[in-house]
């Protein structure tokens, strides 16, 4: 038997045509693509980890073209037809403010810094 994690878009049209068969998803809840599949949780696995893409910029750029960036992808992300385009390609859509997005991204780094410490890795210098 082959397994692999693979995110929701990579396998998606795969999923879609019967060629793979997904046993459970990582994220906090079922996805709206494949609402049939159950999350790690709820196949008895403590784990749960989310694919997602975010638009980053530098530094040094002044937070009111941050804010406006944020808000212009955002209404974009919930327009019905990039929404669907982005759901026919296997993503779920969110678009939330530059806090939020903050957030999460500090949750993210201070997740993966642990894992990264628990499991003893290191950069090839």
């Amino acid at each position: 038997m082959d397994l692999s994690y693979a995110n929701i878009p990579a396998i998606h049209q795969h999923v879609k045509s019967g060629r793979l068969r997904p046993l459970a998803s990582t994220g906090p809840k079922r996805s709206e693509l494949m609402p049939e599949v159950p999350t790690m949780k709820e196949a008895g696995v403590d784990m749960e980890v989310v694919v997602w893409y975010g638009l980053l910029a530098p530094a040094a750029t002044p937070p009111a073209i941050v804010s406006k960036l944020a808000e212009l992808v955002a209404r974009a992300a919930h327009a019905p037809d990039v929404r669907q385009r982005l759901l026919d390609q296997g993503a779920e859509p969110v678009g939330n403010t530059t806090g939020e997005f903050s957030r999460q991204l500090r949750a993210e780094v201070a997740t993966w810094a642990e894992v990264v410490k628990i499991s003893g890795a290191k950069a090839d210098e």
